[in-house]
């Protein structure tokens, strides 16, 4: 006879997978940013979002750049734009940022 028991996992638990997932998420579209911004195509025109033309209605989207200037700390989105240019200083704001957890 097999018992149906399954461990218990906390609240804290599931809320550290839930911050590692996302600590892991952020990283990635770091790394992909710092991808496209060295290219400097159309791509770079689309991640920091320039376009010409009307606003749109209702609440304005978060944009990839400012989701990541407050995951990357304190600075200005043109700051983290100087950055991306020189690949061991993005790689290393992204490396500190990870471990801090933010």
């Amino acid at each position: 006879m097999e018992s149906d028991f399954q461990p218990t996992t906390t609240n804290k638990d599931e809320a550290n997978k839930r911050r590692s997932l996302v600590r892991t998420i952020r990283k990635r579209q770091a790394t992909f940013l710092g991808h496209v911004m060295r290219r400097g195509k159309l791509e770079h025109l689309v991640t920091t979002g320039k376009f010409e033309g009307k606003r749109g209605r209702g609440r304005q989207r978060e944009r990839i750049m400012d989701g990541l200037a407050t995951w990357l700390g304190p600075g200005k989105v043109s700051d983290i734009l100087a950055a991306v240019k020189d690949r061991d200083l993005w790689r290393d704001m992204i490396a500190n940022a990870y471990k801090q957890g933010t």
